[in-house]
């Protein structure tokens, strides 16, 4: 395979995950971003957490979407992320729900 077959693989693969997203995103009532992952939940729960002079994040989401292109199964029922990096919880409005006309074709 060479290097602009790959490039055009994923480019393929990455417009195909926004086309899930922009079909998916309105199931859901939040946004959770961390520094590896975005996220769509219905039901998000966060708890601060520290412990040998350090601090970190347990998140919790019910009824979940991954963003990530390389996973085969995007929707989980429960999903436990922590991290010591930020994270952005959002809950969505239903005008937040309306996806744009994009260069991919919204």
């Amino acid at each position: 395979m060479s290097a602009e077959d790959l490039e055009k693989y994923e480019t393929d693969m990455e417009l195909a995950l926004y086309r899930e997203y922009r079909d998916v995103v309105g199931l859901f009532s939040h946004v959770v971003e961390t520094e590896r992952r975005f996220y769509l939940a219905n039901e998000v729960d966060v708890q601060v957490r520290s412990g040998g002079g350090e601090t970190w994040f347990e998140v919790t989401m019910s009824d979940a979407w991954v963003w990530d292109v390389y996973r085969p199964a995007r929707f989980v029922k429960k999903a436990r992320v922590i991290t010591f990096k930020d994270v952005n919880v959002e809950e969505l409005a239903k005008s937040d729900l309306e996806i744009p006309k994009g260069p991919f074709g919204g």
